[in-house]
């Protein structure tokens, strides 16, 4: 169509037949599955791009052969064939009136230049770039929902500038370097479902030297907190249920409300401390490796005498240009203060001196509720701390080897002279 060999707008419908029985880890269970979308079916490639944001275009390095597909992949790709759970991102007007902000913010990088979408979903991030002038854009998605999204680009007549592949980024081919990478690939804290890789990947092969990329840098924070209320809800409940003593069953409710992460919605008020940076992702230059791993080390301060519940993690993005990529002071965007990763004796940092020099769509306590909302680590039993008294430890996120969509948490905490340790799945 645009001298691009072997491309027709639309879906391309995959040959292979694949089961749609729902596995473990098939999607985000505590909303209906949530992330990644991806799934082979358009053209495999059969070589590998090379790097294209290099200072020399002669000494790009050769892509590693993309990793398999396999049925907890499908079953993930399945589940983002249902429709509430893009209902549910797009009513989340924080999320999507800040990507069409940022789309138009940097609309000069957009107009008449060729954009991916890597995991379009409905396609709406593409039809917003293409509102912005955009003279192509590839909106690649590896769920059944491409086909809607399809139907949504003729609907709009779009079908001349928005090209829906049907397949993983990993596997798809373009015959043609992008000049834009926008994604939505964040998940619950930050990493989970780990569709970063896809947009590393995506990057890797065909952004050029200078491209923008959308959300340009993350930072996932953790703060102690207090939260009796939600405690007592599902704790204390058992002590006297209608006159009842049914504390027997405290240990099996403590278990099962607490054995894995949750999602929720807290306020500042239940922040004891400031935040800890615990990792801080700049889209441009990130490897896949650094995926796999992440540990820090915390220290914090109690700013007030409460019971210690466990501890929540929520994060940032910002939309900032190639030239404006991060730094190693980065804060948070309306919390006043936190602990550098690289540090962990509690100094606060200021507010950014101009708070508009970059667009920040905020997943913070104290910001307006998103659908990610915040996640929760919640401790069995809750520790009694007073006003600046320390809690220090380690934490460690790793992507399971059983799925990588699955995140691995060990946490080691200690205050008042005890230490703890607790590990839990997210899945």
């Amino acid at each position: 169509m645009y001298g691009i060999t072997g491309y027709s707008n639309g879906y391309h419908q995959n040959q292979q037949q694949h089961s749609s029985e729902e596995k473990r880890g098939g999607g985000r269970r505590r909303r209906g599955g949530r992330r990644s979308r991806h799934r082979p079916g358009f053209r495999v490639s059969d070589h590998h791009h090379h790097h294209y944001n290099n200072d020399d275009d002669d000494d790009k390095q050769e892509q590693k052969a993309p990793p398999p597909c396999t049925d907890f992949d499908m079953a993930y790709f399945h589940s983002y064939a249902h429709v509430g759970i893009h209902e549910e991102m797009i009513k989340d007007r924080v999320r999507t009136d800040t990507y069409r902000a940022a789309i138009m913010q940097h609309q000069s990088f957009i107009e008449g230049k060729v954009v991916m979408d890597v995991g379009c979903g409905t396609g709406i991030l593409s039809i917003f770039c293409a509102q912005a002038g955009a003279k192509r854009v590839y909106a690649v998605d590896a769920s059944d929902i491409a086909l809607q999204a399809n139907e949504v680009v003729k609907a709009n007549n779009l079908a001349e500038k928005i090209i829906v592949l049907h397949g993983r980024v990993e596997d798809v081919e373009i015959d043609e370097e992008v000049d834009v990478i926008i994604s939505e690939w964040m998940g619950y804290m930050l990493l989970y479902e780990s569709m970063l890789g896809s947009v590393i990947t995506a990057r890797d092969r065909w952004l050029k030297h200078g491209g923008l990329i959308l959300p340009s840098n993350a930072t996932l924070y953790m703060a102690p907190i207090t939260h009796p209320d939600r405690y007592n809800d599902s704790i204390e409940f058992w002590r006297n249920v209608y006159g009842i003593d049914m504390s027997a069953m405290l240990q099996l409710a403590k278990q099962c409300a607490f054995e894995e992460p949750c999602v929720e919605t807290i306020t500042g008020e239940n922040v004891l401390t400031w935040p800890h940076v615990v990792k801080h992702v700049d889209c441009y230059t990130i490897q896949h490796d650094e995926l796999e791993s992440v540990s820090t080390r915390y220290k914090f301060q109690s700013m007030m005498r409460a019971p210690l519940h466990g501890f929540a993690f929520w994060f940032d993005v910002e939309f900032s240009g190639p030239t404006n990529s991060p730094t190693n002071n980065h804060i948070p965007s309306l919390l006043t203060g936190a602990s550098n990763n690289n540090h962990i004796d509690g100094i606060q940092k200021k507010k950014r001196a101009n708070p508009n020099e970059a667009l920040v769509l905020s997943t913070a306590p104290e910001d307006p509720p998103t659908h990610w909302q915040q996640t929760l680590i919640y401790f069995y039993d809750p520790i009694e701390v007073e006003q600046d008294q320390i809690i220090e430890g380690s934490l460690t996120l790793s992507q399971s080897k059983e799925n990588r969509r699955f995140m691995n948490i060990h946490l080691e905490y200690s205050s008042g002279g005890r230490s703890y340790v607790k590990e839990s799945v997210m899945r």
